[in-house]
């Protein structure tokens, strides 16, 4: 065994693994934002369910060596009586444990029909999910990755070549994609109503994830720490940030704003457009083909209104297009000079043949997915059940984990009493006798106005000094005359509401006016906001 390549393996298969978590965070920032937890869990459960599906049945149904060109047998069931696999993108005699190759693969398998819950946002049932997902695993991906991946694979005997799953991955989850997006349908509201991120930096923090795995994703499928594995890896970077400097281009020439979510849509849509191009072309091309991958992608985001399906986070345009474009960018720029067992593209004095076989490969794999995942789609939402009703669609995080991903903190939750008085206090409240009617606590006043969300813990150390024995903070949301316009990906919508918290504070007469004092003047507070009413106490 050589122990640097084994390193180096599973290093990358760790890195991929990030991948995974760091796409549920890149996804929760995007989504709703009382959908980010569903989402996130959406894209952490494959983790756990493919994980086994993988080691039970989809590693011998992928890369067995025995079997057809279709479909691998069963003797590497349960890894039971797994052999050195064989490979196909590597030179002969690699030589790792077949336990480093099967867990590389798995973090791939894991992750590929991740990719496709972007675009259903706010539409999945969990435990529907769960089942498809189970399913998919086992009819869809195995084979995909046997054909392009394995050397018995027909689609590789034909010649079609795929570094790191620019069909394997990103085909068949776009193909995925659309076939389930038949099945669950539309949001409610679109697209009459945009959604909005619910948390950019969060979104952010999750692209970081992704470009710094993707590095493990591209550079270690040689299975070897070599110089291909180094050329893979710089292309991984420079196809990104030729794609995030060209998609940042366009949006600010079309819509006059060249923003944060287009800059980590730009990037991902490079990384993924790479992908099977990445051990294959020279640094100059990974450059061109990164630049094509963010003017490209990002004209695609808009197709979904052209032609009407709702694809929430754009997986289709960024991952599915992506994934498409550089498998066949591939036919015109592979280079046989930076890896001996690739073809030569058309610019390199190859000639259409590659191009033809990516072609034909695009399309097999990309038809196949779609099919075969609106079976189980089909299926799965008349069994168990796949799309979530209409009247759940707004609030996922509470409808299916009864939790919340945003809280104002602990002063929001619950009533805020001063040194013992007050109305939450464990001193019983006099009820009018015999009468059944409520009857006024002398001398309190209910003061309520809009305060912004900034300053909370200030806001409650302040009221409760200047006289108020009960505090209570709720949402609430503001029409304004004057409407910000806000732009996700080049689509603008109109917010005529803004979002503030409706501060309700209990205070005797004695101290209204010195609560009101603090509200309007310490907190800036429109006056025309606060409102004082006598407490009729039960």
């Amino acid at each position: 065994m050589n122990e640097a390549d084994t390193a180096w393996v599973l290093v990358c298969a760790a890195l991929v693994l990030f991948m995974t978590p760091g796409l549920a965070m890149f996804y929760g920032g995007m989504a709703r934002s009382r959908n980010t937890l569903a989402m996130m869990l959406q894209n952490t459960v494959p983790l756990g369910v493919i994980s086994l599906t993988w080691v039970l049945l989809g590693y011998t149904l992928a890369f067995s060596n025995e079997g057809t060109k279709y479909l691998g047998a069963f003797d590497a069931t349960a890894l039971l009586d797994v052999e050195q696999p064989e490979f196909h993108t590597v030179a002969a005699g690699v030589t790792i444990p077949v336990l480093a190759f099967v867990a590389y693969q798995m973090m791939f398998a894991v992750i590929t029909p991740a990719l496709l819950t972007g675009a259903t946002a706010g539409r999945l049932k969990m435990l529907g999910w769960v089942v498809f997902l189970a399913v998919w695993s086992l009819a869809v991906y195995p084979q995909v990755a046997r054909w392009l991946w394995h050397p018995k694979g027909w689609l590789t005997a034909m010649g079609a070549q795929d570094w790191a799953g620019g069909m394997v991955v990103h085909a068949s989850a776009g193909g995925a994609a659309l076939a389930v997006l038949l099945v669950v349908g539309r949001r409610r509201d679109w697209p009459r109503v945009s959604s909005s991120p619910s948390n950019l930096p969060l979104m952010l923090a999750g692209a970081g994830i992704l470009w710094f795995g993707w590095f493990g994703f591209n550079a270690g499928d040689g299975l070897q720490a070599n110089e291909i594995a180094a050329q893979a890896l710089m292309n991984t970077h420079v196809a990104a940030a030729g794609a995030m400097c060209a998609w940042l281009l366009l949006e600010r020439l079309t819509s006059g704003h060249a923003t944060l979510v287009g800059a980590a849509s730009g990037a991902v849509a490079g990384l993924a457009t790479v992908t099977p191009c990445a051990g294959y072309v020279s640094t100059g091309a990974a450059i061109l083909i990164g630049v094509i991958a963010g003017l490209v992608c990002n004209l695609a985001v808009h197709a979904k209104f052209r032609l009407g399906y709702d694809d929430a986070l754009d997986v289709i345009a960024v991952h599915f297009t992506g994934g498409v474009l550089g498998s066949l960018l591939l036919g015109f720029f592979a280079d046989s000079a930076i890896n001996p067992l690739s073809a030569d593209g058309v610019f390199n004095g190859g000639g259409g043949t590659l191009l033809g076989h990516q072609g034909i490969a695009v399309v097999s794999v990309s038809v196949f997915s779609f099919v075969v995942s609106w079976v189980i789609a089909a299926l799965v939402n008349v069994t168990v059940g796949l799309r979530v009703p209409l009247a759940e669609q707004g609030d996922l995080d509470r409808e299916q984990q009864g939790a919340a991903a945003y809280a104002l903190s602990s002063v929001a939750a619950s009533e805020m009493e001063s040194a013992g008085r007050g109305l939450g206090s464990d001193r019983p409240v006099p009820v009018a006798a015999d009468t059944g009617r409520r009857r006024r606590r002398a001398g309190r006043q209910l003061v309520t106005a809009l305060v912004d969300a900034g300053r909370v813990d200030e806001l409650r150390d302040a009221l409760l000094a200047a006289g108020a024995e009960s505090i209570v903070l709720s949402d609430a949301a503001v029409y304004s005359a004057t409407p910000v316009v806000q732009s996700f990906r080049g689509r603008y919508q109109r917010v005529d509401f803004r979002e503030r918290l409706r501060v309700q504070a209990v205070v005797d007469d004695a101290h209204a006016a010195a609560v009101v004092a603090q509200l309007v003047h310490r907190f800036s507070v429109d006056p025309r906001s606060v409102y004082r009413q006598d407490v009729d106490i039960v």
